[in-house]
């Protein structure tokens, strides 16, 4: 019997590193180009994988950085800006600025889906007591980077996020899913278009605008300043279809310092 449950335990353990491989080879399809290029070094995907199985909201990432970060100064609204890889590169790359001197916190994950940033809403937003949050977050989901997601299961982990916000609060902005494109597709490679139906994206877009005029939040339209003519993500604004450059983050910024000044009023 005793060498049965050995057996059984060996079986589980090794079911979730391959739960986590799986989690992780999704992940990259939303990651950076830097993130992408350190799966490759099978050390440090084997390390991520070990994250992942410690840590699958990676409450770890941001741990220290809340700890050490001081109560917002008088008259100087904190923002946290909540997302994936698309909030996390901000002002870490590409040499684009985090809207200088202001007294917003950058508290994105690469390649995170709506429920691992629903687990961690309450350290990495909550408890730093910002007057508004910018949720950016979904098209991860629609990648399937956490497993399988329908739109309501989606809209319905925003849903949580506005209403823990809300409860304790905290103004919401909710911003559009960025549209993608296929206009750099490698050879023989996978579209962002295929890992992200625009339908889909539109849907949630729609959904969101609407679940925020009823709830009296604010929505964020990244996408109808980043879309062309076809509806797909300008190919002056991506490198890879999906993450934007410093031309994408400069359209952003304009577009997130209005929305949260509609938010403070």
């Amino acid at each position: 019997m005793l060498g049965v449950s050995r057996m059984l335990l060996v079986s589980a353990a090794c079911c979730g590193v391959a739960a986590a491989g799986t989690a992780q080879t999704l992940a990259t399809s939303s990651q950076t180009p830097a993130a992408t290029a350190q799966a490759d070094d099978p050390s440090r995907l084997l390390a991520a994988q070990q994250r992942l199985l410690n840590d699958w909201p990676n409450l770890a990432r941001y741990r220290d950085d809340n700890a050490k970060l001081e109560a917002p100064a008088d008259g100087q609204p904190r923002v946290v800006f909540m997302g994936d890889s698309i909030t996390d590169a901000w002002g870490r790359r590409l040499g684009v600025s985090f809207f200088a001197g202001k007294p917003y916190v950058n508290r994105g994950i690469s390649g995170q889906t709506t429920p691992q940033m629903l687990i961690r809403f309450r350290p990495d937003v909550v408890d730093l007591k910002p007057k508004v949050v910018v949720i950016l977050a979904g098209t991860n989901d629609i990648a399937g980077n956490t497993g399988p997601m329908s739109d309501e299961e989606i809209s319905a982990n925003l849903m949580s996020m506005a209403e823990i916000a809300e409860a304790n609060g905290i103004k919401v902005v909710f911003s559009s899913i960025l549209p993608v494109s296929a206009y750099h597709t490698a050879p023989n490679g996978i579209s962002q278009t295929q890992q992200r139906p625009m339908t889909r994206i539109r849907a949630l877009n729609d959904w969101m605008k609407t679940y925020a005029a009823a709830e009296k939040h604010t929505y964020l339209d990244y996408f109808s300043a980043m879309a062309d003519a076809q509806g797909l993500l300008k190919t002056e604004l991506s490198a890879d279809d999906l993450h934007p450059n410093a031309a994408g983050y400069a359209v952003m910024g304009p577009l997130a310092e209005a929305a949260i000044k509609d938010a403070l009023r």
